[in-house]
């Protein structure tokens, strides 16, 4: 075979960025997550510094967990009933003026954690708004064929800021502190403002549900009564509440590398080093048919990356399981998503994306929150490495015990 057509077989497609709508899109998104990426990394070291404590930094997530999951809902309904452009700078207006407000706090040297918990709660908050908005933007402005191919470039969006942003956070405040970490992503995120400005209008179609409780739990039973879809979620909230070791990273660092904010910036890295490449080399991706099966085993290899991580004492092999973790779960993350926005008819396709980013972004922060309730039980090594191997037992255990998820084929159309 030809380098040419092998370069075309397995890396990623590029060609929804012939569409220049998505184009502005993709680039203002990539560079805002930078941003984003220097901000988790930085808040969740100021919550250590002020509190020296595992438990805490997992309560930063918990603390951003209820508006994601109230407002992602919610934001799902609306942009199923609302111009999805208005709603897109609505909640990213939201964002970017909490993260001035937590550079402000930084300015001050304020140093309340609770007073940074509730920013961050904030932030969530827009956020909340914006994902599930601009992912129900994506089919509306690309021909079908083309969606697959833009859920591998949106996984390279979250792993350029994954990569990029906690580097950048690791010497900035080796450097400058925290202040200047935030207003990093004070100016990166005018990018991200400035593509949903120049989206065209996007009008509801078809049926519009007046957004509340009920157009929500009229989302949630159509998950419920799609045996495959409501699988693709539990596999992933296995994952995510097992195993994710990111409360950990913080004192890991402080107790195995000297308190290296270096190797903390490393350690946040990793996973997006992976997801990266993982998304780079995605051309085989939509090629494969038995999804369902292919979810469940690619869940259990992040499982027992994870595990191995955690077992490792140098940090570059730690960076090396857990980049091995990142492939697997982005190649997860495509099929994931793939198979919803393919079942979604459009006057729904706002509230499962709702529930889908509820579910990815939840099921970290709950893993946060398992992690550092673990560790302050049974220790590190025991909330790391038993978080892993239990991932990768649940997954089989439930994913190849449901006969329809099991046998699942991609759908095509």
């Amino acid at each position: 075979m030809a380098i040419g057509d092998l370069i075309k077989r397995y890396l990623v497609d590029t060609r929804p960025l012939q569409v220049p709508a998505y184009r502005r899109l993709w680039i203002g998104q990539t560079v805002s997550h930078v941003g984003l990426g220097v901000t988790v990394v930085a808040a969740s070291q100021q919550v250590w510094v002020l509190t020296h404590s595992s438990l805490w930094v997992g309560f930063l997530s918990l603390a951003n967990l209820i508006p994601l999951v109230v407002f992602g809902l919610w934001g799902g309904a609306v942009a199923d009933a609302m111009d999805r452009r208005k709603l897109l700078l609505i909640g990213s207006l939201i964002a970017w003026a909490s993260t001035l407000l937590i550079l402000l706090q930084a300015l001050l040297d304020l140093r309340n954690v609770y007073l940074l918990l509730g920013l961050m709660a904030v932030n969530a908050t827009g956020f909340a708004i914006t994902s599930p908005t601009r992912g129900a933007i994506i089919p509306r402005i690309l021909p079908p064929e083309r969606v697959p191919a833009a859920n591998a470039l949106q996984s390279l969006v979250f792993s350029v800021g994954a990569v990029a942003g906690p580097m950048l956070a690791g010497a900035v405040m080796a450097v400058s502190g925290f202040a200047a970490a935030y207003a990093i992503d004070a100016v990166l995120f005018s990018a991200g403002l400035y593509a949903a400005f120049k989206l065209p209008p996007l009008p509801p179609v078809g049926e519009v549900t007046r957004p509340g409780a009920r157009a929500v739990l009229d989302g949630l039973r159509y998950i419920l009564v799609t045996p495959v879809l409501l699988m693709s979620f539990v596999v992933d909230i296995i994952a995510m509440v097992f195993a994710l070791p990111r409360a950990l990273f913080p004192e890991l660092a402080a107790t195995r590398f000297g308190g290296s904010e270096l190797a903390l910036g490393w350690l946040n890295a990793a996973m997006a080093l992976g997801s990266f490449t993982g998304a780079l080399f995605s051309g085989w991706v939509g090629r494969v048919s038995r999804q369902g099966l292919a979810l469940v085993l690619v869940i259990a290899l992040w499982g027992l990356s994870v595990a191995a991580a955690g077992l490792a004492q140098s940090l570059w092999l730690v960076v090396v399981f857990l980049a091995l973790g990142g492939a697997a779960d982005v190649v997860s993350s495509v099929w994931r998503q793939s198979i919803l926005q393919l079942y979604a008819p459009d006057e729904m396709r706002g509230r499962l994306q709702g529930v889908f980013m509820v579910v990815v972004a939840g099921g970290p922060r709950l893993g946060d929150v398992r992690a550092g309730a673990t560790a302050t039980v049974f220790g590190l090594a025991g909330a790391w490495i038993g978080g892993g191997l239990a991932c990768a037992v649940a997954v089989l255990l439930v994913g190849l015990a449901v006969p329809g998820f099991r046998n699942y084929r991609a759908q095509r159309r």
